[in-house]
This record gives C-alpha cells, structure tokens and sequence, in this order.
C-alpha cells in the first residue's frame, strides 16, 4: 500500500498574517505521490460558519511531492481561506497518495510548527 486515496483533516485555521520577518505564519498541504503516474486530485474545504468549496481539483505528478500553501489562493484552485477561521478538508485521490498537513506560525516570539495527523481511509 502506498497512502490512500481520502483524506481527512479537521483542524485548520490559518494563523494571522503579522510583521516581515524572514518566516510567514501559513498552513500547508502536501501530496505525495509515489506511483509512476500522475495522480488526480480533489479538495473540498469545509467551514464552521459558511457553505464549503467542493472540488477544487489537482494533479500530482508521478514519483513527486507538491506542497501547497493554503493562504495562497493561486495553490488551491483560486479558492480563499480567511484568516483565523475554523475549516476542515478532505482530499480524494483516484489512486493512494500520502497526504500531510503542517502549521508554521510566527504569531508569538517562540515560533511553532505544528503538524497535523490526518484520518484516512
């Protein structure tokens, strides 16, 4: 077995956006494919307080990993994620992938990176 092919994680919440330092508080999704072939990818982002954004749809090329960074809308099909807001995704692959979700935030002097263990099935 190589990963799965649904994902699931529950707690985003993008950090604020604060100074210029050398680092930028960010949530990031990364896919990784370990077939010889491309793999197709959807992602649907859920929200405590609004309808969500369904199938948002990706490619992850074979023997690759991409990471994508869910406060740039040009990474996720275009869609936003507001700051500081409760969401939740779910990714479906046509194939296994491995999938993981990582926090950096730079909020507070004592930066954290936060990674988080996503259910699959």
């Amino acid at each position: 077995m190589n990963g799965a092919k649904n994902w699931f994680f529950a707690d985003g919440y993008l950090p604020a956006k604060t100074g210029s330092g050398a680092m930028e508080s960010h949530e990031a999704l990364m896919l990784f494919n370990t077939l010889p072939d491309q793999v197709a990818v959807r992602l649907d982002i859920y929200f405590s307080d609004r309808p969500p954004i369904r199938d948002i749809r990706l490619t992850v090329p074979g023997e690759r990993v991409i990471s994508l960074r869910l406060d740039h809308p040009d990474d996720i099909g275009g869609a936003v994620i507001p700051a500081l807001t409760q969401y939740a995704l779910r990714v479906r692959a046509d194939h296994e992938i491995v999938v993981q979700f990582g926090r950096l935030d730079v909020t507070q002097p004592n930066l954290s990176y936060y990674v988080g263990v996503g259910y699959h099935e």
